[in-house]
């Protein structure tokens, strides 16, 4: 199996803030180069769209777009090529990329909250005063 990501190698510093901006969108357009392969590896078919994970890269990326020191942005690039790094070449089981980036953190609290709604008040008494 080819894989199409190379060695992580340290870059240059960007040198302004619209540097680190171009070097952004090319860190995304090859996370999205890479989505079928990652599909193929972790057969990823019947849980998740290719659409939908790149919508997931896109909300990561967002969560940073305030930051703007061209450094900070050097050093969350490199830690976004080191995360598809290790996903491209399988240093990741199946289900660490299906927690994090499919289901992702407001999947799994929705998940916990709708557990407790089945329960009788007997329940929910009992579970509330054997909780040490």
């Amino acid at each position: 199996m080819a894989f199409t990501m190379r060695a992580v190698k340290v870059p240059r510093n960007s040198a302004s803030l619209e540097e680190a901006r171009h070097r952004v969108f090319d860190f995304f357009k090859q996370a999205c180069r890479s989505i079928p392969t990652i599909m193929e590896i972790y057969n990823l078919d019947d849980v998740v769209t290719p659409s939908q994970l790149r919508s997931t890269i896109a909300k990561e990326i967002r969560k940073n777009q305030n930051v703007t020191n061209p450094k900070v942005i050097d050093m969350l690039l490199f830690n976004g090529m080191e995360e598809l790094n290790n996903i491209v070449e399988h240093a990741k089981q199946r289900h660490h990329v299906i927690g994090q980036y499919v289901i992702g953190q407001e999947g799994l609290v929705h998940e916990l909250g709708s557990k407790d709604q089945g329960n009788s008040d007997f329940l929910k008494k009992f579970y509330t005063s054997n909780y040490f």
